[in-house]
């Protein structure tokens, strides 16, 4: 499923529609979200894809939408402040306006791991682009079968989402754990690399769908041990948020191998893109 959003004056894709922000949450102290007003127009999204967001004046970046895919009234992203437009974009308050275009990409295969077990394994912010999956698995929780969130952050202060993971875990039947890089203070959970979580986690390897976003180091160490635990490389999926510029396949920045990451990306089964991730050059 792919989209392309436009205003009434024109049919270019690379032209973005103005919206207004609602809401600024701080979820850490170098990672917000936004909430955003979409209007009338919005094409809605599916879990994985993203939009392109641009701060009038500074620039655009993708970022992936990290709320419900059924809510049309708003659109979350939530990202970190790590350069020029996304220090920008955590300086924005409610009512200012922000440029939308999208959504773009190819989602998260959500229908092939119907009657399956999930596992959905998240490093740092790589659980905003997993987190509107989660929200859908919650809504069919019926169509699967076990369903385990892996999930590493840096320290405890950078842990997002916290009442979603509460919820996750209390009511929707959902296996929660998480680990952090360094323990700060009384944390009385792990500590540990996210791959780590994988050999004791409740899931049947031989019949598992996993989702793995996060650094491209993790994701690869984390697909790794799920290829040790069992599960076949072609039902383990990364999303690859690289370099992406225009989100049409235009511009060439996002090339990856023989596919362009906006088009065929971000999401990609493990299968396809195992040896270029190992590839320095690329």
């Amino acid at each position: 499923m792919t989209g392309v959003a436009v205003t009434a004056a024109t049919s270019s894709p690379m032209a973005p529609r103005p919206c207004r922000i609602r809401r600024v949450t701080r979820e850490s102290r170098d990672t917000f979200t936004l909430e955003i007003d979409p209007g009338n127009e919005s094409p809605g999204f599916a879990p994985g894809q993203f939009n392109m967001l641009y701060v009038f004046g500074v620039g655009e970046v993708p970022i992936s939408v990290s709320g419900d895919p059924t809510d049309r009234r708003r659109l979350l992203h939530t990202t970190r402040e790590v350069g020029v437009v996304t220090g920008a974009m955590g300086r924005l308050r409610r009512g200012a306006s922000i440029g939308v275009r999208g959504p773009y990409g190819r989602p998260w295969p959500l229908e092939r791991a119907a009657g399956r077990d999930v596992v959905v394994v998240a490093g740092g912010i790589g659980l905003a682009p997993l987190r509107s999956a989660l929200y859908e698995i919650v809504a069919r929780r019926r169509d699967f079968g076990s369903v385990v969130l892996l999930y590493g952050a840096r320290s405890p202060e950078d842990i997002l989402f916290r009442r979603d993971l509460d919820r996750w875990q209390a009511s929707a039947g959902i296996v929660v754990s998480v680990t952090v890089d360094h323990a700060i203070g009384a944390w009385p959970g792990r500590v540990g690399v996210v791959p780590t979580l994988i050999s004791h986690a409740p899931f049947d390897a031989a019949n598992a769908v996993a989702l793995i976003c996060g650094p491209e180091l993790m994701m690869r160490f984390t697909a790794d041990a799920l290829l040790q635990r069992g599960v076949g490389r072609e039902r383990v999926f990364v999303s690859l948020e690289r370099n992406m510029k225009c989100a049409v396949g235009f511009c060439g920045h996002c090339q990856f191998g023989p596919s362009f990451v906006c088009k065929d990306g971000p999401v990609f089964a493990y299968d396809r893109v195992e040896r270029l991730m190992a590839l320095r050059e690329i």
